[in-house]
């Protein structure tokens, strides 16, 4: 998982490439429209991981509890590439964002994705509370030995931004 990110994402953290590229790209008259297209290449290279994750969360087992396909689709709705290019924190991750509406479980993909699961009141009896498990890092196991894979493709997008922009200046 990426250190300094939220909690619950895997990505590539910031660098000096980065920092140079998107200075470099600001220079530019159209620097908002090369911003854009880095950013969408970026995001493009980490969907298979992201498509990965959701596939795996789509996979959970219900345990013949009431964990319904609602629930499931709605963490796998929740899961994307994210690039933020500038700021405080920049560089591209894969993030599972938090579930709003989905029975008040706002932190949906991140309690089933731990081992010790999460505790809520049973069905129709709110005195009796249950504990329930998820399937376990099914999100970690999602990019299991293919981070540099990924990494690999976003330092792709980056140098060939980085080429298009030489190839402007000479």
């Amino acid at each position: 998982m990426a250190g300094g990110g939220p909690p619950f994402a895997l990505g590539v953290e910031t660098h000096e490439g980065l920092a140079a590229l998107t200075r470099a790209i600001r220079a530019e008259a159209d620097g908002k429209e090369l911003r854009k297209d880095l950013a969408k290449n970026m995001r493009e290279a980490l969907k298979p991981g992201a498509a990965e994750a959701k596939s795996s969360i789509m996979g959970m087992g219900s345990g013949g509890l009431r964990t319904g396909p609602a629930l499931r689709s709605s963490i796998a709705r929740k899961i994307r590439p994210e690039v933020k290019l500038g700021g405080r924190w920049s560089g591209a991750r894969v993030k599972a964002f938090k579930t709003r509406n989905v029975r008040g479980f706002v932190n949906a993909p991140k309690r089933t994705n731990r081992a010790g699961g999460w505790r809520h009141p049973l069905f129709g009896n709110r005195e009796v509370w249950v504990q329930q498990h998820g399937k376990v890092d099914w999100f970690d196991r999602s990019f299991e030995g293919r981070e540099g894979v990924y990494k690999q493709a976003v330092e792709a997008a980056m140098e060939n931004m980085a080429r298009r922009l030489a190839a402007r200046a000479g």
